[in-house]
């Protein structure tokens, strides 16, 4: 992999960012001594990484991933073992996680193995899951006296509906990966050494698209699958519409008629 001149990410970081040729950033979770598990610094971490992202032009695409062992194996639980809901309250998940649920960019997760709790949830809030076939998902707060809090009630059941949600949360049992795939909560299921090389040409193909048209497509899916179809319709027809104002819209019909690959500028 090609990266370019940006100084790497201290190794001993909760989080490692890599930047890859074709616009393309991989962000890796970095604590296999706790199995990735979400602490509030990683947290924090993940914030901060995607808000910068989503302000760099020269990203199109991010990938996230765990690396080849294990994606994130849950919240870190003694950092809420004895709190209570006034501080988990104060905590504002909502907000540190907001980054990434609102990132205007395409994001891909590249799970391996466990995606338990906390990991399954921040795998939700990508556009796609490239999973291997050793992957296993599961929500298993319940087990512990609590319940999916960063949207492991809502977003699980708007990705594999009611019964399989409600058997996932109240059982807090794992899936498999090729459970989860019959169920649509992946996109992609591969062999486990494939996964994030999989992941990374999946996002070069998308960050080589116009970049205006990417941001509206992931709008108008994620917005309009809550809202009434006929509003989603008007939604979508005006944000097709839009795009004809753009540079890269003249520049990809163009080089289709002129049958040459096109260059597409984010303009």
């Amino acid at each position: 992999m090609t990266t370019d001149l940006t100084p790497p990410s201290d190794p001993a970081s909760p989080l490692l960012l890599e930047r890859l040729d074709g616009g393309v950033a991989l962000l890796r979770l970095n604590r296999p001594q706790a199995t990735n598990a979400l602490s509030l610094e990683l947290q924090a971490l993940l914030s901060q990484r995607f808000t910068e992202l989503a302000a760099d032009d020269t990203v199109r695409c991010i990938v996230l991933t765990g690396g080849d062992k294990v994606f994130a194996a849950g919240g870190d639980i003694t950092s809420m073992a004895g709190v209570g809901p006034i501080e988990i309250t104060q905590r504002h998940t909502e907000r540190v996680w907001g980054p990434i649920q609102h990132c205007p960019k395409p994001v891909i997760a590249a799970v391996c193995g466990y995606a338990y709790g906390g990991g399954c949830e921040l795998a939700m809030l990508a556009d796609i899951i490239v999973a291997g076939e050793g992957a296993r998902f599961c929500q298993p707060e319940i087990r512990i006296g609590i319940m999916p809090g960063i949207g492991g009630t809502q977003r699980l059941v708007r990705a594999v509906g009611k019964a399989k949600a409600m058997r996932m949360a109240l059982t807090g049992k794992p899936i498999t990966a090729h459970e989860a795939w019959t169920a649509g909560l992946i996109s992609d299921l591969v062999p486990d050494d494939q996964v994030i090389p999989t992941a990374i040409e999946l996002a070069r193909t998308i960050a080589a698209m116009p970049p205006l048209a990417a941001e509206q497509i992931k709008e108008c899916i994620l917005l309009g699958m809550d809202a009434p179809l006929e509003t989603a319709l008007a939604m979508e027809r005006r944000a097709n519409a839009l795009l004809f104002a753009s540079r890269d819209q003249k520049e990809g019909m163009q080089a289709f008629i002129d049958k040459r690959p096109p260059k597409f500028e984010g303009r």
